[in-house]
């Protein structure tokens, strides 16, 4: 049965935060994945996971720099990732696949936002490979892990979701890129993504979901100038946050930890979520744009991803 998009009324909002929706969940025996566990969002989502109980498996391009933002924390393994290149993405997951350990839960929260026009593997526009190929080839080659744990998998999205769907004339900007159309692109391709994977796993006890986070100063910038967050209103001319709506990074993560662990969403799937609950439909204040989860778009992208990766954990 298809999940509504629309809220469920959890008791959650834009300022709660980590501890705020992990309260009363106990994950102790759980094991989670997440990319980019170590910095921004995904450090904070790594910390409330791991309080929870959790073993937490931090997936990161940089692992000895992981390993010294992550010190302290108790209940983490660090891992090599780097979703650019996918054979790095094929020999963790067979590590990972191999040990004979269930993945409870997959926070695919690493990404890149607004760069300048980057190549990687064989000429991929950088954003599209990283924030959703190599996710794409992560989750179908830990697909035997995810389905041993009947597990939930999240994709962390963005409101800028809504600025295009998929550019199906040239998905790779070969021609005329721009550094937004680029992201907002790979952003609705999380969403489509998790819509597809539900669909596909839930006959497995599996289910996705997608989320916006909100707005929150983070690593993610860093390909933005001070003058462009200035112009933007996000920051003064000193450098600190001007726009009251910015999230912290606490209240930033809650989502993407709801979504992963709530009991809200027991039987629940294939949906857009923001503020710690479903979104509705797209309006100024925010909800999700109807291109980002039509079926036939999310099963076309499925087929696309499958055919560029060379992986695809469902078919026959």
């Amino acid at each position: 049965m298809t999940t509504p998009q629309r809220g469920i009324g959890s008791g959650f909002g834009a300022r709660s935060t980590t501890d705020d929706v992990l309260r009363g969940i106990d994950l102790t025996g759980k094991t989670a994945i997440v990319t980019g566990g170590y910095s921004g969002l995904g450090l904070v989502t790594t910390r409330a996971l791991a309080r929870a109980g959790a073993r937490v498996v931090v997936l990161a391009k940089r692992p000895e720099f992981a390993g010294h933002e992550l010190g302290g924390i108790g209940g983490i393994e660090i891992d090599a990732l780097d979703l650019a290149d996918l054979d790095s993405v094929r020999r963790f997951a067979e590590r990972f696949v191999a040990s004979g350990r269930e993945a409870d839960i997959v926070i695919n929260n690493a990404g890149i936002m607004a760069c300048p026009e980057t190549r990687v593997g064989p000429g991929w526009e950088a954003q599209f490979a990283v924030n959703h190929l190599g996710h794409y080839a992560l989750i179908n080659r830990l697909w035997p892990a995810i389905a041993r744990a009947r597990g939930r998998v999240v994709a962390v999205s963005s409101g800028a979701h809504g600025i295009t769907g998929i550019r199906w004339h040239d998905v790779q900007f070969t021609r005329d890129y721009d550094r937004w159309q680029a992201y907002g692109q790979a952003k609705a391709a999380n969403v489509l993504f998790a819509v597809h994977l539900d669909k596909l796993g839930r006959d497995a006890g599996v289910r996705a979901f997608a989320l916006h986070p909100g707005t929150i100063l983070t690593p993610l910038q860093r390909h933005l100038s001070k003058d462009e967050m200035v112009a933007a209103g996000w920051i003064d001319d000193d450098g600190n946050l001007a726009d009251p709506t910015f999230k912290t990074l606490e209240q930033g993560a809650a989502t993407q930890v709801w979504a992963a662990t709530s009991p809200q969403l027991a039987g629940m799937g294939g949906v857009y979520c923001e503020d710690c609950d479903i979104a509705g439909p797209a309006t100024e204040a925010g909800g999700v744009h109807a291109h980002a989860i039509d079926s036939a778009e999310a099963a076309r992208l499925w087929e696309l991803s499958a055919e560029l990766t060379g992986v695809d954990a469902f078919r026959s």
